[in-house]
């Protein structure tokens, strides 16, 4: 016999057509058949394969027998039957359950084909032992759909919009809806159709798609604006299970009613002189949408006004003609007008309009005569005025007319707006004045012109008044010289490459009396040609070149520059010029010369090098002056041993490296030169920035006998003073506090106490030497 076979036993009315050769044993009407393999057949792999099992969605009928399992190798009461998959052991959990012993499936919940439209299961069939007898087969569970779901419209409320005026046929949207029933039966096939719309019937909807579209000509907005319509979706083909939406349409206005006017003729009236003011309205009627380039009208003065003294714009609220006054008027000259306007459209007529007649109408105003005020004639006044004009200069007459000339009246002139103070104004004439010299540049200048206001004023009741603008040029003239710039530069000595200098200049003098620049070596020393050329190189620099070989040195060479203003300014300057040896590339070797003598004409290589060079000659020279301060304040402490009577009233400068003869007046060394002359000292003074210490003091040296030994008296004293170790040293804090006593200088807090200066006396300064005769220049009487 073959392997072992699972046989599965379905309820007769489901399972007859999958019978094939095998006979149904005995049974009781009603109950389920038993499948089997027929005997002399043999199985590869599985023993049967159960066709999928049909049950219909909303069965209410729990528990209700499904199917039920048999193995060919059943004993009795020997084999367990048991199933697993959803439904059974995975969510939903529940839903279907087997006996163990007879192998029937029972179904225990209703089901929803829309939640799960199949069940696949995995039958088991095992011995006591728990010994599988067969291998597990699939058993497939299909949810048969019944009609149980309405039709869904995706929105309760559809909007669209169609232009009035429509052809038919013109679609408009689609109200579509779903159903949650199976897609492949007539459960889920929908049917559309319009319920309700009003009497017109305009519009269709396709019984298929859903989609909406105009049904018949005449859509009007002006008649009926909005149309709602109650649609309908049907399941079963129309026969089933129903809904309902709503359709809102809206009609899109075109521009097919032209604008009217209210009446025929419209009166108005308005003062004299009043330009810009509103006159008055003129009424139109557009049946179109309100605010909509269709119902916006424009206006147009046909006849009535050919000066332009009137103008007229549309509301834009309330779509009404506001005439307005585009030039004074004057009741002398006119004093009535009437004006012929047409309105239409912003937008032309569509071309299905019924056509009509353009719309006009006639718009009277009447001038009322009032006092004027006066007039400028020439506003603004425009002159000119030379640049360092003296005060009283004059300007202009600047004068107003009235133009009521049938009255008497008196005009008067004020400045209203002068706001440098430069002007002065004849009140009764008005003639204008400089007050004071006008000077350029100035901040009150705008692009060289000052402006000034005049009020001009009417002794009417109420008096009137004008503004009138007077525009002053401020001439430029050419009182500046142009300005070497830079007076000093480096060039190799050695014509060709590296022998030139590019050379600049300035002007205070604005355009056209600056640039363009001439340079030129000066006509006074002739014989600069033979060695140096200056040729041009743009409006305002030029380019100095070697002509010869030069020695390495200064040179100081006399420039003629002249600028082009008229008359032309001319200046004689010194160009210093130092010639350095060049290298192979026509570069000064010497960049520490280069970087003290220019300061144009060089490279970004060249300027970082004289960069570099002068910050470290500084520090070098710095740190060189604090050592060499350091050293003189330890000889002045210690080695020259000033008596307590030596404190003089002078003014001593502590930094100096020697100034040569005129420093003989601050210094007294006749105590080096002549030491036979001045008593040794009874005790030498005490150094506060040593600290205290019990040792001797060191013993006294003996001072030099003559001038020649000056020098090395001092280098002795400078010797002794770096190697005491009994000081501090010179990078410490050191106290100079010691200054004698009987002093005749006053203590420097008088500096503070004394608010003023007025009663010092600074004659003395003049007895100092050269050194302050800079001071008693400043202080003295």
């Amino acid at each position: 016999m073959g392997p072992p076979l699972l046989l599965a036993c379905l309820l007769a009315p489901l399972c007859a057509r999958g019978a094939g050769p095998a006979q149904p044993s005995a049974a009781a009407p009603g109950s389920p058949q038993t499948w089997r393999q027929h005997e002399g057949l043999r199985r590869v792999k599985r023993a049967w394969v159960i066709p999928p099992i049909s049950v219909s969605e909303n069965h209410k009928r729990i528990p209700h027998l499904l199917v039920q399992i048999k193995s060919d190798k059943q004993q009795p009461g020997g084999v367990i039957y048991s199933i697993k998959g959803p439904g059974v052991d995975e969510e939903p959990l529940g839903i279907f359950s087997i006996d163990k012993f007879s192998g029937k499936v029972f179904l225990n919940a209703m089901l929803d084909r829309e939640e799960n439209d199949r069940f696949r299961l995995k039958a088991f069939a095992l011995d006591l032992g728990g010994m599988t007898l067969e291998d597990p087969t699939d058993l497939e569970i299909i949810v048969v759909d019944q009609n149980d779901n309405r039709p869904l419209f995706q929105q309760d409320v559809f909007t669209g919009r169609v232009v009035e005026g429509a052809e038919p046929g013109t679609c408009v949207m689609t109200a579509d809806a779903t159903d949650a029933d199976d897609p492949d039966t007539d459960n889920a096939a929908l049917r559309y159709s319009i319920l309700e719309q009003g009497a017109a019937s305009m519009f269709s909807i396709n019984a298929t798609t859903g989609e909406i579209c105009t049904a018949r000509p005449g859509l009007d907005r002006e008649t009926m604006g909005v149309y709602n319509l109650t649609v309908q979706a049907a399941d079963m083909s129309g026969d089933g299970l129903t809904t309902t939406a709503t359709a809102v349409i809206y009609l899109d206005d075109i521009n097919d009613n032209p604008p009217e006017f209210t009446k025929e003729e419209f009166s108005m009236e308005v003062e004299e002189q009043a330009a810009g003011v509103d006159v008055g309205k003129v009424f139109v009627h557009d049946k179109d949408l309100a605010g909509s380039p269709n119902w916006l009208a424009k206006f147009t003065i046909l006849e009535g006004d050919p000066e332009g003294a009137f103008a007229i714009r549309t509301d834009p609220y309330t779509n009404d003609g506001v005439l307005s006054v585009a030039k004074p008027l004057d009741h002398e000259v006119r004093d009535r007008f009437e004006l012929t306007v047409s309105v239409q459209n912003e937008q032309p007529l569509e071309p299905t309009a019924p056509a009509s007649p353009r719309a006009l109408a006639t718009v009277r105003v009447r001038v009322r005569d009032v006092n004027e005020a006066p007039i400028f004639r020439e506003n603004p006044r425009r002159v000119t005025v030379l640049e360092g004009a003296p005060p009283g200069t004059p300007v202009t007459t600047y004068t107003a007319s009235d133009p009521d000339t049938r009255q008497l009246q008196t005009l008067t002139y004020a400045l209203l707006y002068d706001p440098a103070d430069w002007l002065q104004l004849d009140p009764h004439a008005g003639t204008v004045r400089t007050k004071r010299e006008l000077l350029h540049p100035s901040a009150f200048l705008q692009g060289g012109w000052y402006i000034a206001l005049v009020l001009a004023r009417d002794d009417a009741e109420p008096p009137l008044s004008a503004t009138g603008t007077l525009s002053i040029e401020i001439l430029e003239v050419n009182d500046h010289a142009p300005l070497l710039q830079p007076p000093a530069g480096v060039v190799c000595g050695r014509p060709g490459r590296g022998g030139s200098l590019l050379l600049g200049a300035t002007d205070d003098d604005r355009p056209p009396h600056g640039a363009p620049f001439h340079f030129q070596l000066s006509p006074q020393h002739p014989q600069l040609a033979r060695n140096w050329s200056i040729s041009r190189f743009n409006v305002s620099h030029a380019v100095l070149a070697v002509l010869v070989e030069l020695p390495e040195g200064p040179y100081s060479l006399p420039l003629l520059l002249r600028d082009s203003g008229t008359p032309p300014q001319e200046r004689q300057q010194l160009l210093n010029i130092s010639v350095c040896h060049c290298g192979r590339d026509g570069i000064c070797e010497d960049g520490v010369l280069a970087a003290a003598t220019t300061g144009a004409g060089i490279t970004l290589e060249a300027l970082i090098i004289i960069l570099g060079s002068s910050i470290l000659l500084l520090v070098l020279a710095g740190l060189g002056a604090a050592r060499v301060r350091g050293r003189r304040r330890a000889l002045r402490k210690g080695l020259l041993q000033r008596s307590r009577d030596d404190m003089r009233d002078n003014i001593l400068n502590y930094d100096e490296q020697g100034g040569g003869e005129e420093d003989q007046d601050a210094y007294d060394i006749n105590q080096l030169r002549h030491p036979e002359l001045f008593p040794p000292r009874a005790k030498p003074p005490v150094r506060r920035d040593a600290p205290l210490s019990s040792a001797a003091p060191p013993a006294s040296r003996k001072l030099p006998s003559g001038p020649s030994d000056i020098e090395d008296f001092i280098n002795e004293g400078l010797e002794a003073a770096d190697s005491d170790p009994s000081v501090p040293p010179y990078d410490t804090a050191l106290i100079y506090d010691y200054e004698g006593s009987g002093s005749v200088a006053s203590p420097l807090s008088s500096i503070v106490s004394s608010l003023t200066d007025e009663d010092q006396d600074y004659d003395y300064l003049s007895e100092w030497g050269p050194r302050f005769r800079r001071l008693a220049d400043l202080y003295g009487q």
